[in-house]
């Protein structure tokens, strides 16, 4: 097996790495990152980067592949398109669940701190395991379901108000910020859907194309699916895309109580 060795200017302290910046660097900014393996056995720790901004993009996530690629090569996080769009480097950061390609390091005052999401098993530093959050997403269908059969040769249609109402549902990315901010999803994450899942249980009861309305209520008719929800906030606090799972789930509960009036 291959010694070990720390990259260049890392040392080792009882508190984790510290990886410092290269001789020159003019505006040097402190990262502070979580790092776990389970793998290896040992216990979770923060390391320290010290990375210089003026040789690096002004986003998180600028930063996190600068470290990667030039300081710590088995630092491990997810990342796709850096446009804030397919949520994969969804992350604590500040003590905030947000996106790292579009949190400005600018706007965070002091040392970095990143974590991974809240609540979630860790699979290794910054990457949590998705696997129930997905579970939960496919319970509930998430797709057009309908009985009569479509317009020969046409798209269902909707109405300009109807696609309208659709809105601040549609442009959910499953980051997954908003389900691992919420406490009623750390204590029954088992049972409740969370933030994320709901809001996109309600994009499906909006859509005026779906014919399984009745049938997507009795599944969400539920004390712990449905009613975990306390209205926190905190989901629609930290959104990255600006949405409000809190008012979609609040037009849920209202679908159902109308149902049974």
């Amino acid at each position: 097996m291959a010694e070990f060795s720390l990259p260049k200017n890392s040392v080792i302290t009882k508190d984790g790495k510290v990886h410092k910046a290269e001789a020159g660097a003019k505006d040097v900014r402190t990262f502070r990152i979580y790092r776990y393996d389970p793998d290896t056995g040992e216990n979770p720790r923060y390391d320290t980067f010290e990375v210089d901004l003026a040789e690096c993009g002004p986003m998180v996530l600028d930063a996190l592949i600068k470290i990667k690629s030039e300081q710590d090569a088995s630092l491990t996080f997810r990342r796709s398109c850096r446009e804030g769009i397919c949520g994969s480097c969804s992350m604590n950061i500040d003590g905030t669940n947000t996106l790292a390609c579009t949190q400005a390091i600018e706007d965070i005052k002091g040392d970095v701190r990143i974590t991974p999401l809240p609540h979630m098993d860790v699979i290794k530093d910054l990457v949590p395991d998705f696997t129930h959050f997905y579970a939960q997403y496919a319970s509930i269908r998430p797709w057009l379901q309908t009985v009569t059969p479509a317009p020969s040769g046409k798209e269902r249609l909707q109405s300009p108000d109807d696609r309208a109402k659709l809105d601040g549902l549609y442009e959910c990315i499953l980051c997954a910020c908003c389900s691992t901010s919420c406490p009623s999803y750390w204590w029954n994450s088992d049972k409740f859907l969370g933030p994320a899942i709901l809001l996109q249980a309600y994009r499906w009861l909006a859509d005026s194309r779906d014919e399984m309305t009745g049938e997507r209520l009795d599944e969400l008719e539920d004390p712990f699916r449905l009613y975990r929800c306390h209205t926190i906030m905190n989901c629609s606090n930290v959104c990255p895309k600006g949405l409000s799972p809190a008012r979609a789930i609040a037009e849920v509960k209202k679908m159902v109580a109308e149902r049974a009036i």
